[in-house]
């Protein structure tokens, strides 16, 4: 009987792991079409393939590096270029903010490799796969972040650098589209409270908004900060009572009933 009380969590982690291997192909496949196009904008941008494959590589910071290409393109000094795409990707700060505390247990040397991997994409998947299995899954993040977004980029820079013009525009097959769906899909899956809708509703607004006055830099890092602080100050909603009375699967016992229950019976079976 021992034996098998693991295989509900077992399950679940192949159920879990199924809908993440899911939610990847669908973001695989905007991640690969945009990889198209920076291949083939680093080259117009006089970049060898070599560097424009050491810059997905190396850097990896997908809307990062096309603003370094059109800076590049524009002929602007390495100084400014280093300074605005710090600013464009400084929301990963938030990002490895929100992660650090599942990774606490992990070795540093991992926890380094991970976060380089770590991008709008993996998040997204990686946060929602905790979510739906209730803790850390470490082969998770890997599939969210390897297979959904590190190797589609790369291989597809690699294919934009050389075929080059070839390349049509994402757009004209309404690809431009996939990526933001399955963001949203995925982040609407994660508001699961009042907290959380204060929190994405007003990061996004107010993102939109300074992104759209000022620019999207600007715009990702204040609506990143704003709706998680205004999210923090909504009361939480009240919890239910947690004692050791409680069931496996976590659910609260109503110790007065299940004992006037078990008193029945007892009435019930005496002769």
């Amino acid at each position: 009987m021992t034996a098998s009380a693991p295989a509900p969590l077992a399950a679940d982690l192949r159920a879990a792991r199924r809908q993440l291997l899911l939610d990847t192909l669908g973001i695989a496949v905007s991640v690969a079409a945009f990889g198209l196009v920076f291949g083939l904008a680093a080259r117009n941008a006089g970049f060898s393939p070599v560097e424009a494959v050491a810059s997905s590589v190396v850097v990896f910071a997908g809307a990062s590096q096309f603003a370094a290409a059109g800076y590049i393109a524009a002929g602007l000094p390495w100084a400014p270029i280093v300074v605005l795409t710090f600013f464009l990707n400084a929301r990963h700060l938030l990002y490895s903010a929100s992660m650090a505390p599942r990774f606490r247990q992990v070795p540093l040397p991992q926890r380094a490799a991970m976060s380089h991997v770590l991008t709008d994409e993996a998040f997204a998947l990686s946060a929602a796969h905790f979510h739906r299995l209730g803790r850390l899954d470490l082969p998770g993040y890997w599939i969210a972040a390897i297979l959904g977004v590190f190797l589609p980029w790369n291989l597809a820079t690699v294919a934009g650098v050389l075929l080059g013009g070839a390349i049509p525009n994402p757009s004209t097959f309404g690809l431009d589209i996939v990526f933001p769906a399955a963001m949203g899909g995925l982040a609407v899956g994660l508001v699961t409270g009042r907290r959380e809708f204060a929190a994405a509703g007003t990061g996004a607004i107010i993102g939109t908004g300074m992104s759209l006055l000022i620019g999207p830099a600007l715009g990702i890092v204040v609506g990143g900060l704003v709706g998680p602080l205004l999210g923090m100050a909504v009361p939480a909603p009240p919890e239910a009572p947690a004692s050791p009375d409680s069931d496996l699967a976590g659910t609260p016992v109503a110790i007065d009933r299940a004992i006037a229950e078990v008193g029945a019976l007892d009435d019930g079976a005496a002769p």
